[in-house]
C-alpha cells in the first residue's frame, strides 16, 4: 500500500508552515491541540501533493482555514479541485474563514465539535 501522508519531499514546507502560522491557524490550534475537543488533530499534514491546515486521522477530517486569497477565482478553482481529489481518497473537508476564527471562535469550536461527533458516530455505526 502506498503511503499518502507526510511524504518526505514536503517535510521542509510542512515545518515552515508550522513555524509560521497565520493568526487564525495559531488561534484555532490553541483550542484543538492536545485532543481538547476529544479528537487528536495534526497541523500542516501532507496528504499526497497537498498540505492541509489541520487533520484528524481518526475521522479522516481535514479542516482548512481560508484567508483573503481564497476569494480570488483562480484560488477558488484550485481549492475546489483539491477538495474533489481529497474527497476521492475518502477525506471529509470543512472550511472556515479566518475572520470567523478570529471573531467567532466559540461558534467555530461548537460547529467543529458537532461535525467531529457526527463523523465519529457514523464511523462507530459502520463498525457495528
Amino acid at each position: 500500500m502506498n503511503t499518502v501522508h507526510n511524504l518526505l519531499k514536503h517535510k521542509k514546507r510542512r515545518r515552515n508552515l508550522r513555524n509560521n502560522p497565520t493568526r487564525a491557524e495559531n488561534m484555532l490550534w490553541r483550542y484543538i491541540k492536545g485532543s481538547q475537543l476529544g479528537y487528536k488533530f495534526r497541523r500542516q499534514q501532507s496528504i499526497k501533493q497537498y498540505i492541509v491546515d489541520f487533520y484528524c486521522p481518526k475521522l479522516n477530517l481535514i479542516v482548512e482555514l481560508d484567508g483573503e486569497v481564497h476569494n480570488y477565482i483562480l484560488q477558488n478553482q484550485k481549492d475546489w479541485m483539491r477538495e474533489k481529489n481529497l474527497e476521492k481518497l475518502g477525506f471529509t473537508i470543512i472550511r472556515y474563514k479566518n475572520e470567523d476564527i478570529i471573531l467567532n471562535m466559540v461558534d467555530v469550536l461548537d460547529d467543529l465539535k458537532k461535525i467531529c461527533d457526527s463523523l465519529n458516530n457514523i464511523k462507530y455505526n459502520e463498525f457495528y
